[in-house]
């Protein structure tokens, strides 16, 4: 009974949480003069991906390999076509050059360096598919790489933070996000507790629990993080939450969850969805390069979330 009632105040600590992390993220990232866009990539993304790495560290650790696995690949393909979807039929987003050429691709690169890593059988011809603790360092080597972008990016951005942002002192900004991060942490664990509670009473597997009620479950911070963010105007925070989860769960949270305890990779199933996280991608990049150049409209927004759907309809009768 207990993890019901967490289950519902989950969802208030998630809504409330996310609309004080942007309002401290936008106001620091103006104090500071550092673009939100940069702050959205890091700062952001980190603390909305707090649930993943948390799900993640405790299914490692009760050797559940293949809800952190489905976790990750099924929060990265929820993070464009759900979250970008609502974000953009809130409002229009609008996205950065920088962004499409160098963060996007490296989302991309990302998912390039997982499948080679956990295809063994095929690419290095061992007896069985993995990702070991050495692929674990590996990973959060090249995690470690792009924070060093992140840095270098942002002490010379050319974005300017939005004029219409209030600005708090640095103190209370700081609060906001640490408060708002906080209640996304425990507002997505909550909620993912109860979801799997439900789907194991269902009789669900774990590939199928991590994919979908997991997946979503803890991509829920991102999600009302960026819908807070696009209802807000702040789109450059909306984006790069999305983005860098997607960066930061691969690099940083599989590879935090290998060391603590090898990834079981199975090819056949996951390899599909890894495609899936490609395709999502490409969709993306393929709907800002054409058209309205740079924009994803309402419509497109429509159109992912339509997506969306048939991929958790086609998950369903995969069972």
């Amino acid at each position: 009974m207990l993890t019901y009632i967490l289950f519902v105040i989950g969802f208030f600590l998630l809504i409330k949480g996310a609309d004080l992390l942007v309002d401290g993220a936008a106001s620091i990232s103006r104090k500071l003069g550092v673009s939100t866009l940069i702050i959205g990539l890091t700062v952001v993304s980190f603390g909305t991906s707090a649930p993943e790495l948390v799900v993640n560290v405790l299914a490692g650790i009760h050797g559940a390999s293949d809800i952190g696995i489905g976790n990750v690949l099924g929060s990265n393909i929820a993070n464009i076509l759900l979250i970008l979807g609502v974000a953009s039929v809130i409002h229009e987003l609008k996205m950065h050059k920088g962004l499409l050429f160098r963060e996007i691709p490296f989302s991309l690169l990302a998912i390039a360096v997982l499948f080679f890593m956990a295809n063994d059988q095929t690419i290095a011809l061992r007896s069985f598919n993995e990702l070991d603790r050495v692929d674990g360092l590996v990973l959060l080597s090249i995690f470690s790489i792009f924070i060093y972008y992140l840095a270098h990016s942002s002490s010379s951005s050319i974005f300017e933070p939005k004029s219409e942002v209030e600005e708090m002192p640095t103190w209370k900004s700081v609060i906001y996000m640490a408060i708002g991060i906080i209640g996304l942490g425990f507002g997505g664990k909550w909620i993912v507790d109860g979801a799997v509670l439900i789907a194991e009473n269902l009789g669900m597997s774990e590939n199928f629990i991590g994919l979908t009620i997991v997946a979503i479950g803890t991509s829920l911070p991102e999600l009302v993080t960026s819908a807070v963010a696009a209802y807000k105007k702040q789109v450059d925070l909306a984006i790069g939450n999305v983005v860098g989860s997607n960066i930061f769960n691969i690099f940083f949270i599989l590879g935090v969850s290998s060391l603590i305890s090898p990834i079981t990779f199975n090819p056949e199933i996951n390899n599909m969805d890894l495609l899936m996280v490609v395709v999502a991608t490409i969709i993306f990049i393929t709907t800002v390069t054409s058209g309205k150049k740079h924009v994803v409209q309402k419509w497109n927004g429509v159109t992912y979330l339509i997506l969306y759907v048939a991929y958790t309809v086609f998950l369903i009768w995969r069972g």
